[in-house]
């Protein structure tokens, strides 16, 4: 289906050669090699159970481009997106924690230049607000996470009541290890755009932070490298309770998926399982150290 789908697309200049790309937990992406170069083809519907939309996407994307972080859009079309193929290395967790300062300034710079390049409606991203929404799509749908919903929204609310006021954001908020590559150049690229949309630095932060595993050390130098100045003790126990929003979000995301998605080799139980461990971890020490917020 994927393959027919794929000659179909009129963007091509003579006889192409297509391979699907593994790793994907919600999204279908090939290789396709034509006489121009080689592509990534991303399909994909609009997920309402996530908040995503594909002309959101695009447009993330697009601006991304023009803003030098992401590969260029070469056609997009209703659920399909083609853009130019980055000889690159996918990162690991491992890269991310090995050099805070390199990604603090590289997000700084994102965050930077984003709002200049976005058009349209203006998207929100709020990770307190999708948990709670999450809540109440698996309450209703039932199943075996449900008699965990209290805890994950007053979970959520805790680590709310933990944030600091910062400036609004254009930030990408999948900041999974995947979603960075390094070309040969040594230049960082930076993909996926389903989630992109205004918020907070923090969920960024955090997000990268957790996602690497980064100890306490590699996140403090990460935030100084991005503000350009040391944290307060009020913005490290912001990240810390960020990052216990960012596990449990990831967590959640895959007990919806798993409701209403199918990608081929995903296991999303395994996925919300792995992050609620994670989550149970980063909790352990957050409250260890700051005690817990009543809200």
């Amino acid at each position: 289906m994927g393959l027919e789908r794929i000659r179909a697309l009129p963007c091509w200049r003579g006889a192409i050669r297509a391979e699907p790309l593994r790793g994907g937990l919600s999204n279908e992406s090939w290789k396709v090699v034509d006489e121009a170069g080689a592509h990534v083809v991303r399909f994909g519907a609009d997920f309402p159970f996530h908040h995503v939309s594909r002309a959101g996407e695009v447009m993330a994307a697009r601006a991304a481009h023009r803003a030098g972080f992401a590969p260029e859009v070469e056609y997009a079309g209703p659920g399909v997106m083609v853009s130019r193929f980055i000889e690159a290395r996918t990162w690991g967790a491992a890269d991310l924690a090995a050099d805070p300062e390199r990604i603090g300034r590289f997000l700084r710079d994102f965050h930077g230049a984003m709002p200049g390049e976005v058009s349209g409606p203006g998207a929100i991203f709020w990770v307190f607000h999708v948990i709670r929404d999450y809540a109440r799509t698996l309450a209703a749908q039932g199943g075996r996470f449900s008699p965990d919903l209290a805890r994950f929204r007053a979970l959520a609310g805790e680590m709310e009541a933990a944030q600091v006021p910062l400036p609004i954001v254009f930030g990408h908020h999948d900041l999974l290890p995947a979603n960075f590559l390094e070309d040969g150049a040594g230049r960082l690229w930076l993909i996926d755009y389903e989630y992109a949309g205004f918020g907070t630095a923090m969920f960024d932060l955090a997000g990268v932070a957790a996602n690497a595993g980064m100890g306490r050390a590699g996140a403090r130098a990460l935030v100084e490298a991005y503000l350009g100045a040391a944290p307060d003790a009020g913005m490290l126990r912001a990240l810390a309770a960020m990052r216990c929003a960012a596990l449990l979000r990831e967590a959640m995301w895959a007990m919806v998926s798993e409701i209403f998605l199918a990608a081929p080799g995903a296991d999303y139980d395994a996925h919300a399982r792995d992050y609620l461990g994670r989550l149970d971890v980063e909790l352990e020490e957050y409250r260890t150290t700051y005690g817990k917020i009543m809200t």
